[in-house]
């Protein structure tokens, strides 16, 4: 099938817009794969004030075009066509999944009012400082996640996620129905502390992960050190090396 050109603004008596354009801009002119920059794509569309975010919108549509934050030997300037999504030059192709249409500011707000305004995946707040190194303040947005029931179907719901976790993640799901399985298998006690945890909507980690977090992050000889204490400390009393 020969692809229309993407330099036409017409084809035939349609109007062809900037997103599929750009699309067929990707497929001939930089090919998937491989790399392209901001300004060859503005300078490609010199006339589209907006053609960036023609781009997040073909993304919509199941193309994945990466940029640093999902490949780090990307530079700020660059991104990756990778691969391509919905044929968006059919007619009837180019319209976005249900579950990406935009959210109005009302939806956004009722969901971050029932997360609490925290990322789900890290638990920062809106605003605030990541605490590891990373001095740059959070922001939150609605993620949608797909959802595999615990009766069969999949549908997409909101949740908060900063854009520190949603960066490269791409559509993330969970499988509800297994999880519900985990939870039945567990024993009175543990239901117990779960239900504890969800009660509160957070878990303090315990003494002993706080230790084995941050011995994680010793260098070779720290964790020896930490290593040779332990041995001290289980060496039975009076006995000399």
């Amino acid at each position: 099938m020969t692809l229309p050109s993407w330099q036409e603004k017409t084809n035939g008596d349609r109007k062809v817009g900037s997103m599929v354009r750009a699309a067929l801009w990707l497929l001939t002119v930089v090919g998937e794969g491989n790399i392209f920059t901001k300004a060859e794509l503005r300078s490609a569309f010199p006339e589209v004030a907006q053609i960036d975010r023609r781009i997040r919108d073909l993304r919509d549509r199941g193309w994945r075009i990466d940029t640093s934050r999902d490949d780090p030997t990307l530079k700020q300037v660059e991104q990756r066509f990778v691969s391509q999504g919905a044929e968006v030059w059919i007619p009837g192709q180019a319209k976005a999944p249900k579950h990406k249409n935009s959210l109005t500011d009302a939806q956004r707000k009722k969901v971050f009012e029932a997360d609490s305004y925290l990322c789900r995946s890290c638990g920062v707040g809106v605003g605030e400082e990541y605490g590891d190194d990373d001095l740059t303040q959070s922001v939150l947005n609605v993620a949608r996640r797909k959802v595999l029931l615990a009766d069969g179907p999949e549908e997409y719901q909101f949740v908060t996620e900063c854009k520190r976790c949603g960066s490269g993640s791409g559509d993330r799901e969970v499988n509800l129905g297994a999880l519900l399985e985990h939870v039945e298998n567990l024993s009175s006690m543990e239901r117990r502390i779960l239900a504890g945890w969800i009660a509160a909507d957070r878990r303090s980690p315990e003494p002993m992960e706080k230790i084995w977090g941050l011995y994680r992050t010793l260098p070779e000889e720290a964790r020896k050190a930490v290593a040779s204490a332990l041995d001290d400390a289980d060496a039975p009393d009076g006995l000399d090396d």
